[in-house]
C-alpha cells in the first residue's frame, strides 16, 4: 500500500467571507467535492463522500494561544501532544525540547524500524543546505523528523532530474527566485502525475508546501485564490491517476492562517484533514486532532 500525505502549511476553516477568505471565493470544484460539494469553511462537520472523508481537525490541543508551526508539525509527526508537553505553542522552527521529542520517535522512524520506506518529495536549493550546515537555519519539525530517521532530503539536483517536486507545483520559483533558468516547468497535470509516480516508490511519502502560510502572513489575497485554484487542478489530475482502490491520500495542515487575510497572524481555527481512497475509514477512526495523524497512517500501513 502507498500513502501520500499532502501538507499545506497554514490553512484553516474560516468564515464565509469572500473579502478575507480565499476559500470562500476560489473556484475549486474538486476540493468542494471532497467535502460533500461544500466549500472548506468553518462549521463543517465530518463528511463522508463516495471516496473521501473530510475531517475538521483541532490544532489547539487544549493549549491556550495561537497554534504554531514547530509544535503543530511535531504533533503531526509523533502523535504526541507536543504543545501540552512543552507548555506552549511554539514556532516557527523547533526548539531543543521539540527536537528531542522528534528524535525520540516519529512517523519516519517508525516506518524505517518496521522495514517500510518513507520519503519527502520536496526539493530544496543549495542555499537551504548551506544555511543549515552553518547553523544559520534550523530544519522545520517535518524536515527534522525526516532527517532524524536517516531519510534523504532531496536537493536541486533531484528537482532538475525529475526526482522531486516544487512547493509551487509548477516550478516557476526555481527559475524566477532561485536562479535555475533551466529548471523544469510543469503544468498542474504534469506535477500531479510526477507526484503520483514518486509516491508509488515508497510506502509513505509526504509533499509539503509553505506557500499557503507565506500568503497568510503577507498576502496578497489574489495569490491565495490563485494558489488554491492551482492546487485544485493538481488534485483533479492526481485523483485521476491515483489507485483509489488500494492507496490513500491525506491532505492536512498544522494551523490556520490563510483563511483569514484580514490579519497577518495564525488563527485558532480548526484545520481541514481529508482522507481519500483505500482504508480511509481505518485512518479516520476516532480522529479529532493533529495527534491522530501518525497513528492513523501507521494503522493503515500495518493492517
Amino acid at each position: 500500500m502507498h500513502v501520500l500525505l499532502i501538507f499545506l502549511d497554514g490553512i484553516g476553516l474560516g468564515t464565509d467571507d469572500p473579502q478575507v477568505n480565499p476559500f470562500a471565493i476560489a473556484d475549486t470544484p474538486t476540493l468542494h467535492k471532497l467535502a460533500g460539494d461544500q466549500r472548506w469553511l468553518r462549521g463543517l462537520q465530518r463528511i463522508e463522500t463516495e471516496r473521501a472523508i473530510f475531517l475538521p481537525t483541532d490544532p489547539r490541543l487544549g493549549v491556550a494561544g495561537r497554534p504554531q508551526s514547530a509544535s503543530g508539525q511535531a504533533a503531526i509527526m509523533t502523535g504526541r501532544n507536543v504543545p501540552a508537553e512543552i507548555g506552549e505553542h511554539y514556532g516557527p522552527r523547533p526548539n531543543a525540547p521539540i527536537r528531542a521529542i522528534l528524535d525520540q520517535g516519529n512517523l519516519y522512524k517508525s516506518l524505517v524500524a518496521s522495514g517500510q520506506s518513507g520519503a519527502l518529495l520536496d526539493a530544496y536549493p543549495p542555499g537551504f543546505f548551506a544555511a543549515v550546515d552553518r547553523g544559520k537555519r534550523l530544519l522545520s519539525s517535518l524536515q527534522h523528523a525526516v532527517r532524524s530517521a536517516g531519510v534523504p532530503i532531496r536537493t536541486h539536483e533531484d528537482y532538475l532530474a525529475g526526482r522531486a517536486l516544487s512547493p509551487d507545483f509548477i516550478g516557476t520559483g526555481w527559475r524566477e527566485f532561485l536562479g535555475f533558468p533551466d529548471a523544469p516547468l510543469y503544468t498542474a497535470e504534469q506535477s500531479a502525475g510526477l507526484m503520483a509516480e514518486l509516491a508509488r516508490e515508497h510506502n509513505f511519502s509526504m509533499f509539503t508546501t509553505w506557500i499557503t502560510d507565506e500568503i497568510g502572513h503577507r498576502g496578497p489575497f489574489e495569490d491565495g485564490v490563485k494558489y488554491l485554484e492551482l492546487f485544485d487542478r493538481v488534485m483533479t489530475a492526481l485523483l485521476d491517476c491515483w489507485d483509489l482502490d488500494n492507496d490513500l491520500i491525506i491532505i492536512t495542515s498544522d494551523h490556520g492562517n490563510m483563511e483569514d487575510l484580514s490579519i497577518r497572524q495564525h488563527t485558532e481555527s480548526d484545520i481541514p484533514t481529508v482522507a481519500i481512497g483505500a482504508k480511509r475509514h481505518e485512518f479516520a477512526e476516532n480522529f479529532s486532532n493533529l495527534t491522530d495523524i501518525t497513528p492513523g497512517v501507521l494503522r493503515v500501513l500495518t493492517s
